[in-house]
């Protein structure tokens, strides 16, 4: 508890800041996260990450970090566009399935092409959100971490019917739960902070964000399972990996963006 305790802290008084100032410092941030988190998912798959596949998955997603109006600022011919890198990578890694002679298969190129997208765009969408405002990467952060809490407290208190085997912990009790507290401290902060649509609107958007960041929560539940890891890597003591502190925002910030509310 004490380790998990000093990391969250410590995490805190870096990540903060970074979130303050914005600008080129949470793009530097998001890109670094994007990298770790695609090398926990290598990694996980138990692939060196000096495999040429496992290269282009962390280059991929730290493309895919990249905003668009870097590549429009550097007057790139369009065959050198974030899209067309992405698409050459692909192609690059189903001819690695040939040169690597079974060492690297189709199935190690689908993982690695799903892992540049599922990392690459969540972290892409947290640079977006920080330049849409504040305001709005913090409704992001608040959903996700009062879901969390809630989740985790209710459950404790009066779970009693198991939600999924992929996570035999979590609880209906905890999940409702959790989502009604959230969605009051979110109706807290809207009124406070507004955000593009209507308050009442904000409130049904903050239900989806809130069961949609359960369902991160779920998915790399589902993919720490399905390669019999207990976490996602050990770069922060006492709570795992980037992509176990991430998951949801991996999926919560998409879905704002394709809502518009950023």
């Amino acid at each position: 508890m004490k380790t998990r305790v000093i990391t969250a802290v410590v995490a805190l008084a870096i990540f903060i800041p970074i979130l303050i100032a914005g600008g080129i410092w949470i793009q530097i941030a998001a890109s670094v996260l994007a990298v770790v988190a695609a090398s926990e998912v290598v990694l996980m798959r138990r692939t060196l990450l000096v495999d040429f596949g496992a290269i282009l998955t962390m280059l991929g997603a730290l493309i895919m970090t990249l905003p668009t109006d870097i590549w429009h600022n550097l007057d790139l011919p369009v065959t050198l566009q974030r899209s067309s890198l992405l698409y050459i990578f692909v192609i690059l890694m189903l001819l690695h399935t040939v040169v690597a002679r079974n060492k690297f298969n189709f199935e190690d190129a689908g993982v690695f092409t799903l892992t540049m997208m599922y990392v690459g765009l969540g972290f892409s969408m947290m640079v977006t959100a920080r330049t849409a405002g504040l305001d709005t990467l913090m409704y992001a952060f608040l959903i996700v971490w009062i879901t969390d809490s809630g989740a985790y407290l209710v459950g404790r208190k009066i779970g009693k019917h198991k939600l999924t085997p992929i996570s035999p912990n979590k609880t209906w009790e905890g999940s409702i739960g959790g989502s009604v507290i959230a969605v009051i401290a979110a109706a807290v902060y809207t009124y406070f902070f507004p955000q593009t649509y209507s308050w009442w609107i904000m409130l049904v958007i903050s239900i989806i964000l809130s069961v949609a960041g359960q369902f991160g929560d779920l998915i790399e539940s589902a993919l720490k399972r399905f390669y019999h890891v207990k976490d996602s890597g050990s770069v922060l003591p006492g709570h795992g990996g980037i992509l176990d502190r991430f998951d949801s925002m991996l999926i919560v910030l998409p879905i704002m963006y394709l809502l518009g509310v950023f």
